[in-house]
């Protein structure tokens, strides 16, 4: 198929079929146009007939960037992000905007403004979040790549839940120019893709040094290398659902014995703390990132317009910061980020990989986190945030089903070690 025939395809199957699973919010007017200019040319890019779903909080120039919430209701983005650009140089098709937790303020999908988005895969299941729509609509076959974004694993838990490949890369390897942030310390713009090629693919052209972007550093091309004599370490971890940490236990045993890769158990002495570090981190940033929706020159004021977990984000970011706490919750977090990231960085001298599950439970039922507490909610990043708070890069990788639900295997590597930690997944795609 060219690209004007296979944007065809999935703008039937979205208007057949995307009412049930509403992973997109907005759909590109002018795909097909765009697709006729893509095939028209003579040298076309590399992305050329690979058609991309975008995240409502990456700007897109001309197309709503809603951030699934009625205080941006009819923005509509005024520049192309750089990732945008280099898509857009390489003849990669956007059909679309897709649904996501209001602000990226949440893992379930559930909080958006426009409907929650359904998991394609496990019926009646939330399909995780934030980047909830981004995965859905790889899983649902409604485009070949979605880009999301990933704050404490707002990628890799709907990849998990939705059985497609999620991967969140070193912080910095990515520009973060033209992303609406949750927490400027943590993000990173990530892809949802069908399978490893696809993944190496789109990272290869939206990685590097950007102006834009001060976090970002240099980097060679990603190449697909396999890796012999890799060490894989594995951590002895609470709160995993049984079936879920057997499902994992039995893969590295196939990995290790098919590709004769060696298994040592290691340890993270402040994992346990990831999640109480991670969230005043966030709450701070969000606060902060959010002040600029004031409602004076577009739109609505966030606080008179967002829903319950963006309005507890700002509050509980507006109570750290008091000035009679003199930031002392917010250093402390900083402190114990930096003893996570020593800690790994440490654990990576001794293994190449890090491998365990990408969530600790199947996905919820639809409608079932209305009953939860905060801290119930935030305990499912507790696998995915430690990645984030090391700035290192990691994936999910779809290995199976329990109880009828996609489980993700998750492959964590040092910073900078992306091409590794792809090489080592392509090779377990391959068993």
């Amino acid at each position: 198929m060219n690209t004007e025939q296979k944007a065809k395809y999935y703008l039937e199957k979205i208007k057949s079929q995307d009412k049930k699973i509403n992973a997109f919010l907005h759909l590109n007017p002018n795909v097909l146009q765009e697709a006729k200019q893509i095939d028209s040319k003579k040298n076309k890019g590399r992305l050329a007939g690979k058609v991309i779903a975008i995240k409502s909080n990456i700007s897109v120039k001309n197309l709503p960037i809603t951030c699934a919430s009625k205080t941006l209701q009819d923005y509509k983005g005024t520049y192309d992000a750089t990732v945008i650009k280099k898509i857009k140089e390489e003849d990669g098709l956007i059909i679309g905007m897709t649904n996501m937790d209001e602000f990226a303020a949440g893992n379930s999908g559930e909080s958006s403004a426009f409907n929650s988005t359904k998991n394609p895969i496990a019926q009646n299941k939330i399909p995780g979040g934030s980047s909830s729509g981004s995965a859905a609509a790889v899983a649902a076959d409604f485009c070949d790549i979605a880009l999301g974004s990933d704050t404490g694993g707002s990628i890799r838990n709907p990849a998990s839940h939705c059985g497609v490949v999620g991967v969140k890369p070193s912080y910095g390897l990515v520009s973060r120019h033209g992303l609406l942030d949750l927490s400027m310390s943590l993000d990173q713009i990530s892809p949802v893709t069908k399978n490893i090629d696809d993944a190496v693919l789109i990272l290869d052209i939206i990685k590097g040094k950007d102006e834009s972007d001060t976090t970002t550093f240099d980097s060679k091309p990603l190449r697909l290398l396999p890796q012999a004599k890799i060490k894989i370490g594995t951590l002895k971890l609470k709160g995993v659902n049984p079936k879920i940490q057997n499902l994992i236990d039995n893969k590295i045993k196939q990995i290790s014995t098919a590709l004769g890769f060696s298994i040592t158990e290691i340890q993270i002495e402040h994992i346990d703390l990831a999640v109480q570090t991670y969230y005043p981190l966030v709450y701070v940033e969000f606060f902060s990132a959010t002040r600029k929706y004031d409602g004076r020159r577009y739109g609505k004021k966030i606080e008179d317009a967002c829903g319950e977990e963006v309005l507890r984000r700002i509050l509980g970011g507006a109570e750290i910061t008091k000035a009679e706490h003199k930031g002392r919750y917010y250093n402390k977090a900083l402190q114990i980020k930096e003893i996570i990231k020593e800690e790994f960085a440490s654990a990576f001298k001794k293994v190449d990989c890090i491998m365990l599950a990408t969530v600790p439970i199947l996905p919820r039922n639809l409608g079932e986190i209305s009953k939860l507490s905060p801290e119930e909610i935030y305990a499912e990043d507790a696998l995915t945030c430690p990645a984030n708070l090391a700035e290192i890069p990691a994936l999910s990788l779809p290995i199976g089903k329990v109880d009828n639900c996609p489980v993700g295997l998750q492959i964590l590597c040092a910073k900078g070690q992306d091409e590794k930690m792809l090489s080592i997944a392509k090779q377990i795609e391959q068993l």
